[in-house]
């Protein structure tokens, strides 16, 4: 039975082990269970799933996956954590404890192995400090991903499905919304967790695209673009493209592109949709 969601049972975990947080790793553990079943139940989490965690911590959520997907992998970088989960996962058979750095995972392999190859379900519970890498990286390797539904910093959860001409707008907003569906589908205060953070938090579930939503020859050429639009918010978007040394552009290519799209050539980065930087990107690309 999943017990480390009430807080005296975390508490007595981590002293019978003497753990000592450590700020390098972000580590806020979950002590709610309505907000554990939330995730479980936004997850969509299913007795047919084979569920990839990251950073389980002492293995709180993990319990609860084990009690509703068919396998977990749950990937955890802190040598000091591997024996306590090996003791609050000890009921469970159907779960993988895996001390590695998820960043230098195979996850494309573990996927093959665990799922016969098809699409896996992503849960974790994210350290703010490397949530845009981690994310980006499982869509960037293309591994096959049906979802990820991850428990992030409130405002990085407002940049990912933010859109054009908002403040949150940008190249994490395009990257998630090229790859997924991205919907905030719950937002966590500050006293779910041990330690407190001193940010709000939210979950959000990217839901991965079977289907590209635009049509974009070379993405990782328009990605080049994006970045270059929004390195210098405060530029428009001729200048920043025309600055960046990777894209070999001129102003004078920019604005004509622009001009075929409909824009005018003083357009800033953070105006244009998705669609447009597709649009954008097939121009200059050509």
């Amino acid at each position: 039975m999943a017990t480390l969601g009430i807080p005296q049972n975390t508490i007595e975990i981590l002293q019978k082990y003497n753990f000592r947080f450590q700020k390098k790793f972000g580590q806020n553990f979950l002590i709610d269970t309505h907000v554990l079943e939330r995730i479980i139940s936004e997850a969509g989490i299913t007795k047919d799933d084979f569920v990839l965690e990251i950073g389980p911590g002492i293995g709180t959520m993990t319990q609860y996956l084990c009690e509703n997907a068919r396998e977990v992998m749950a990937v955890e970088i802190d040598d000091n954590l591997i024996p306590i989960l090996a003791d609050t996962l000890s009921a469970y058979d159907n779960v993988t404890v895996v001390n590695e750095d998820i960043l230098k995972l195979d996850i494309a392999k573990v996927a093959k192995e665990h799922n016969g190859g098809r699409p896996i379900k992503v849960v974790a519970n994210l350290p703010y400090y490397i949530t845009t890498p981690i994310i980006m990286g499982l869509f960037e390797s293309h591994v096959p991903l049906e979802s990820i539904t991850v428990m992030v910093q409130k405002e990085v959860a407002d940049r990912m499905q933010s859109g054009p001409g908002t403040k949150d707008y940008g190249a994490l907003s395009l990257a998630v919304q090229f790859y997924s569906k991205a919907e905030i589908v719950a937002n966590v205060p500050a006293n779910c967790f041990m330690p407190r953070p001193n940010v709000g938090s939210a979950v959000i579930r990217l839901t991965c695209h079977e289907e590209r939503p635009v049509d974009v020859k070379d993405e990782n050429f328009m990605f080049k673009i994006i970045r270059a639009s929004f390195n210098q918010r405060r530029k428009t978007l001729q200048n920043g493209l025309n600055n960046a040394s990777n894209l070999n552009v001129n102003k004078e290519q920019v604005v004509a592109a622009l001009e075929k799209i409909g824009l005018p050539a003083t357009v800033r980065g953070e105006a244009l949709s998705l669609e447009q930087f597709a649009t954008l990107s097939n121009l200059l690309k050509a």
